[in-house]
């Protein structure tokens, strides 16, 4: 209905607020979809910062509740909800989820402490969006590093999320490169046009300067409709 603009998003929001005690992850992967394109949309105006504070608000309950460490008795869906939640909190901004999320970065690329799979899309991600050319490089490296195809996807996809203008076409030239597979560039290009604002700007121009080049690649197939859909 808000998106209809029959209602209110702030009716929306207040609904979203509701959701602070929710446990199940199908919930809350779906109240972070919404306010993943709320925030899209709220990227053009002065709302931004504003709506990063209610994430942060929202997630910040659920995320301390479920820590960092798997607990005994877990299951798969609560692996699923802290990634997705830290994930959130750490794009987000939230303080302390920054804070061990570098640390725990540090520990995984000096091989004292590696990461579970489960956290190590929410931690890269964090480290990006927060970060420079120094977490930009590091990335790259272990791109260059990893054994399996897997972690190779992982890192393609949150490439994105580096926020500086120099940076975002370091990876953009990245996505082209013979280090990515043809069929993965179309998840590093999309990467950076859902990672920000400038990403989106730059992956659009990068699409257009390098039409011949894609399409020539994908020949007209299922893939080039995705990176037109991204």
């Amino acid at each position: 209905q808000a998106r209809a603009g029959i209602i209110s998003t702030v009716e929306v929001l207040k609904v979203m607020e509701a959701f602070v005690n929710e446990p199940n992850y199908t919930v809350w992967s779906d109240l972070s979809c919404n306010l993943g394109i709320l925030s899209t949309l709220l990227s053009h105006t002065d709302f931004y910062e504003e709506i990063q504070v209610f994430v942060k608000d929202v997630f910040s309950p659920i995320g301390e509740r479920l820590g960092w460490d798997p607990k005994p008795g877990e299951g798969h869906l609560d692996a699923l909800l802290r990634g997705l939640v830290l994930g959130k909190l750490g794009k987000a901004g939230h303080k302390a989820t920054l804070e061990e999320a570098r640390r725990r970065f540090k520990d995984h690329v000096e091989g004292k402490h590696m990461l579970s799979a489960d956290l190590r899309s929410p931690v890269y991600v964090t480290i990006l969006k927060h970060g420079d050319s120094t977490a930009l490089d590091t990335m790259l490296k272990l791109h260059k590093q990893a054994d399996m195809q897997e972690e190779k996807n992982r890192i393609e996809r949150v490439l994105g999320a580096i926020s500086q203008p120099e940076l975002i076409q370091k990876v953009l030239t990245f996505a082209l490169s013979e280090e990515v597979r043809p069929q993965d560039t179309v998840s590093v290009i999309g990467g950076v046009a859902g990672g920000s604002k400038q990403g989106r700007k730059a992956a659009w121009k990068f699409v257009r300067d390098n039409w011949e080049e894609l399409y020539n690649q994908y020949q007209g197939g299922f893939l080039i409709s995705r990176l037109i859909k991204v």
